[in-house]
């Protein structure tokens, strides 16, 4: 039976803007019912524990998918979720890969966070596979492979591009541009459609450019698990 780490945001500010943030919903359902369906034991984290932050204009009507209308009648995993271990406390050796959901929240705290950096360069140094969706593949910014260079260089990657933070607005209040960045690491950066299901998969690294990939992401994580 594979087990998998989901590791969440504990972010909720939006750069000085006043608004709230934090993981977006379908990012996280998605992939989870997707391998809860096929008997993957998820186990939840973040780096404060507890309740993660779910981003607002994740919950509101428009951005709403088959699976965050599971996840709004689903008790048990909203009780799952209101308490993700702490972060510091998760061994790698215990799962078979990680995992790591989107929403703006992770530009802020996963992209500079000691434990998810050493976390993920432990997963992949053990030839476990690392996934990320959307504004998670700022995971990356500070992570390292053996070799001392980024551990995206060289390796094709997605994330949320530039034209797609422009469409939101939020070009100018994230601390970063998760696009940019992978190419500054030296990442083979690549993306579809803005809001279209695009993922990419190298090697141990699987990223997905938005919401609309996570349910890829995950498909392509399960594959690589057999």
């Amino acid at each position: 039976m594979k087990k998998i780490l989901f590791v969440l945001t504990s972010h909720d500010q939006l750069g000085d803007t006043g608004k709230k943030t934090g993981f977006w919903i379908e990012e996280f359902a998605a992939p989870y019912y997707l391998m809860k369906d096929k008997g993957v034991v998820i186990t939840l984290a973040s780096p404060k524990g507890g309740q993660p932050p779910i981003d607002p204009v994740s919950a509101a009507p428009a951005s709403q998918t088959p699976a965050t209308a599971r996840f709004n009648d689903d008790k048990a995993t909203q009780e799952v979720l209101a308490n993700t271990l702490k972060l510091s406390s998760v061994d790698t050796a215990d799962f078979d890969a990680v995992f790591y959901p989107g929403g703006h929240g992770p530009l802020w705290d996963l992209a500079e966070d000691q434990e998810s950096i050493a976390l993920i360069e432990a997963f992949y140094n053990s030839g476990k596979p690392v996934s990320a969706v959307c504004h998670a593949p700022a995971i990356f910014r500070h992570t390292k492979g053996a070799d001392g260079q980024p551990l995206v260089n060289g390796k094709k990657v997605t994330g949320f591009s530039n034209t797609e933070e422009d469409a939101v607005q939020l070009t100018n209040v994230v601390p970063f541009l998760v696009e940019d960045m992978l190419k500054e690491n030296g990442g083979h950066y690549t993306k579809g459609d803005d809001w279209g299901a695009y993922a990419v998969e190298d090697g141990l690294l699987i990223t997905g450019q938005n919401p609309a990939s996570s349910e890829k992401v995950a498909e392509l994580l399960l594959e690589q698990l057999g």
